[in-house]
């Protein structure tokens, strides 16, 4: 009986591993890089997060926190490990001065001092501390990204619990920033942004924003905005895009001044995480933004299923888009669906893949 068990886990690993060399055969990426399945097996893993020991941290659908690593140095993680489990959607993922956040749809926690908990290779779980519990609780855009900025604070997404509405909790459809134990508005009028990062040079945040459905193939846009100013708006749901007026809200008076996208990246594409570049590996893509467009749900023809590259202009505006790896939507047919890039510190890029259930590798060729 046992030989039989060996031989079921070795034919399920060799299939695997098999499924998902042949989704990367189909993977279009420039000559110069290798791509790579660093993890595999996972449960809709999205945004990502690096210890200083080189640990990184992934949620999971089926409510845990995992933490992997590649202790050989083959460009594989080997190492897996959950640290939280039992939670709510668990979505985003952030270090900061030693210690892992995670959220769930209406809290955020954290894990003092991560790497030497898993240092003593415990068999229990760590402590995990309350941050916050004041978030809505609804799961329709319920997942959240969370990141710090340099000063410590953090940030995280409040989706709209809805295609289009006005709800009367002004924390709907904002980006917020945590200031001990109230919220500051970072972003408001933002439908739902499943991704957002800091510029390397200016500190400015830039986030995708998802557009609304039920007005066609290609309307209105999802977006790419900048904050240059504090709880600017952004126009949901009054407008969307430049120039998408809303059919039941247009005709509202919002009683803001709408603040539009510094770049449309297409309709129903769903961008659901981002990172600007910081790493020497690929020096040409010095704080470029890489973005996932997680792939359409409601288009007569499917767009999107990729991942693109921002180049930015001196001032910070866009420059020029461009796709950096596509073939996960061949001919109608989807492969996988790419949901958040990371930049780990070794320059090489990590993207998470909640449908094939991976995490890719993207590394320079005799780097």
């Amino acid at each position: 009986m046992r030989f039989k068990y060996l031989v079921l886990i070795v034919h399920f690993l060799f299939l695997s591993a098999f499924i998902s060399a042949q989704n990367i055969s189909d993977l279009v990426y420039e000559k110069n890089m290798v791509v790579e399945v660093y993890a595999s097996q996972l449960d809709s893993p999205r945004q990502l997060a690096e210890s200083e020991e080189g640990w990184v941290f992934v949620g999971s659908k089926g409510g845990k926190i995992f933490a992997i690593k590649d202790t050989d140095g083959n460009g594989q993680s080997d190492e897996k490990y959950a640290v939280a489990e039992g939670l709510n959607m668990p979505t985003g993922v952030s270090i900061f001065q030693g210690d892992l956040y995670f959220s769930e749809v209406d809290k955020i926690w954290k894990i003092e001092d991560i790497d030497s908990f898993l240092k003593k290779h415990s068999s229990e779980l760590p402590k995990k501390v309350l941050v916050t519990n004041d978030l809505p609780s609804d799961e329709w855009h319920g997942r959240k990204w969370i990141m710090h900025d340099e000063r410590g604070y953090l940030y995280v997404n409040v989706g709209a619990p809805c295609n289009v509405c006005i709800k009367e909790d002004k924390r709907y459809a904002t980006i917020l920033r945590l200031n001990n134990d109230a919220w500051d508005y970072v972003a408001r009028g933002v439908r739902n942004s499943v991704g957002f990062d800091f510029h390397p040079v200016t500190k400015k945040l830039y986030f995708g924003d998802n557009g609304r459905d039920w007005l066609g193939d290609d309307s209105p846009s999802c977006e790419l905005n900048k904050v240059e100013t504090e709880a600017g708006f952004y126009g949901f749901p009054y407008k969307h895009a430049r120039n998408i007026i809303d059919p039941d809200f247009g005709d509202i008076d919002s009683g803001f001044s709408f603040i539009d996208p510094i770049a449309e990246l297409g309709a129903h594409v769903a961008p659901t995480g981002m990172a600007f570049y910081e790493g020497e590996m690929f020096k040409e893509f010095k704080n470029n933004i890489f973005i996932t467009l997680h792939g359409s749900w409601n288009r007569s023809s499917k767009v999107g299923y990729k991942v693109i590259r921002v180049s930015l202009d001196k001032d910070g505006n866009v420059h020029r888009i461009q796709d950096f790896i596509s073939g996960w939507l061949i001919n109608g047919k989807v492969s996988g669906r790419p949901a958040a890039p990371f930049i780990m510190s070794d320059g090489s890029i990590l993207i998470s893949d909640d449908k094939k259930n991976v995490i890719y590798r993207v590394s320079k060729k005799n780097a």
